[in-house]
């Protein structure tokens, strides 16, 4: 059982149930160049997503879901909880900004309020354990004073961390113990004004933090070997973690409290089991899983949840592993990666973005005869992967199997195309050409940028700044 003690307490990552399970989307915004928000709701309407996670209140997304019928909840980032915590006019002036002008003026149908994401984890060192309560509760008065209370409701997204079992069984279950007083005064909140409880459940962690967690058991087609709770058999460890929290709960008084899942999902990239094949099978069988209505054996009844995520972000960090910019269910251009049948589309096949313009046909690659061993190659590698990413070519990943001129070519376009194909972002001194010949192999995508209008500038610079940065960085590979 130590794999699954493992997975209630190591992990570090990370409407109230209707008639029937319903499934969302998790919405994120560290991308260097996202969709348009527009292009991302028509995404959410054609493949029947009913309701979207978001992590902060942008403006632009919000209002591209003016009157689109999307149930939202919005985010307040971690680092905004010391000030709403402090200041109830902060609190009521978030609320007017960010909730009321959006539902009275724009017809967004916002529902839920996320206070905080994760501020929990123990990697966090308690730096969030004084402001997330108090935020709580002074964007609740905000709500309430302006007159949303019954309407819109808040809640506090948590890693599954909050939560352990000493046995290692879900009946064992109860709040972890430096933080079950806070983690207690949360839950009464949340019990008194009718709002639910929010948990981010990830059993690819499991996987991820132990080679002898049992593959099968993280999946939903059944275990080999079940774990049996005093008569209740799980066949998978999602069921097993929900309903440890549910024991929990139970244990102090709480046991009809609505819960959301609030993240789940399989990333399909920067690891040996973050791969296509898993990520498909994760995510089929957990729909299929929660579509039918049954829910787990300690809550039976439909489950209300949000896969994670939507669309990749090649800007997240990747602190916990290469596979955070990878847990989309489409490429970062809306390109689906698998099917998926959501029950919702037609035959499995996930509905692509659509109207989405791209930048040139051509890739930043290295000039054929350099000698790979030469010293400027290494640096501008060096200095490509830590201004873009190469989170696909690590060990087991998609793009791990290039030789390693294949590798040097990837690493020089992932730089020119996060820059918007700018001249000077293949300019690594007498190494790299451009080429309208894709480089890309069976296994490995070699990306073409969207066009997000500022082709020939980089992101967010203008051409003096790119120029400056470029000239710098062949001069630093020159001289040094």
């Amino acid at each position: 059982m130590r794999w699954f003690c493992l997975f209630l307490g190591v992990v570090s990552w990370f409407s109230l149930v209707g008639p029937a399970s319903s499934i969302g989307a998790n919405w994120g915004n560290q991308a260097s160049h996202p969709l348009p928000p527009d292009i991302v709701v028509r995404l959410l309407k054609d493949n029947g997503f009913q309701k979207v996670k978001l992590f902060d209140a942008e403006e632009g997304t919000l209002n591209a879901l003016s009157k689109s019928g999307i149930e939202v909840m919005v985010g307040i980032p971690n680092d905004m909880l010391a000030t709403l915590a402090g200041s109830v006019k902060a609190a009521e002036k978030w609320v007017s900004k960010n909730v009321s002008s959006h539902i009275s003026k724009n017809g967004v149908n916002i529902r839920y309020v996320a206070v905080g994401n994760e501020p929990f984890l123990a990697t966090y060192n308690g730096s969030f354990l004084s402001t997330t309560f108090p935020a709580l509760q002074n964007i609740q008065g905000a709500l309430i004073k302006a007159g949303l209370g019954n309407q819109v409701k808040v809640t506090v997204p948590l890693n599954a961390d909050v939560y352990e079992s000493p046995d290692g069984l879900p009946s064992g279950g109860d709040f972890r113990s430096d933080i079950r007083d806070l983690m207690l005064a949360i839950v009464k909140f949340l019990s008194d004004n009718a709002a639910p409880f929010t948990v981010n459940i990830y059993p690819f962690i499991s996987l991820y933090l132990d080679s002898n967690f049992p593959v099968d058991y993280a999946f939903f087609s059944g275990a080999s070997s079940p774990v049996n709770d005093g008569g209740t058999v799980y066949n998978n460890v999602f069921d097993a973690n929900h309903d440890t929290l549910v024991w929990a709960l139970r244990k102090n008084g709480y046991e009809n409290l609505p819960i959301i899942v609030g993240e789940v999902g399989w990333p399909s990239d920067g690891d040996k089991n973050a791969n296509l094949n898993y990520a498909q099978q994760f995510n089929q069988g957990f729909m299929n899983h929660i579509l039918t209505g049954n829910g787990t054996p300690m809550r039976p009844g439909p489950i209300d949840a949000y896969l994670f995520s939507l669309i990749d972000e090649d800007e997240k960090s990747i602190d916990p592993g290469n596979f955070e910019r990878h847990w989309g269910i489409f490429y970062y251009d809306g390109q689906p990666k698998y099917p998926l049948n959501l029950r919702a589309t037609n035959g499995g096949a996930l509905v692509r973005a659509k109207n989405v313009k791209y930048l040139k046909r051509q890739w930043c690659i290295l000039k054929s005869g350099v000698n790979v061993s030469d010293p400027q190659v290494v640096s501008s590698v060096s200095y490509a992967c830590g201004n873009a990413d190469c989170t696909s070519l690590g060990y087991g990943s998609s793009c791990g199997d290039l030789d390693t001129r294949g590798n040097i070519s990837y690493a020089f376009n992932s730089y020119y195309q996060k820059f918007n194909q700018y001249e000077s972002a293949c300019q690594f001194p007498k190494i790299s050409i451009i080429t309208k010949t894709d480089p890309s192999t069976r296994n490995c995508r070699f990306g073409i940028m969207i066009d997000s209008g500022m082709a020939g500038h980089g992101r967010g610079f203008g051409n003096m700044a790119i120029d400056l940065a470029a000239g710098m960085f062949l001069f630093l590979l020159t001289y040094i």
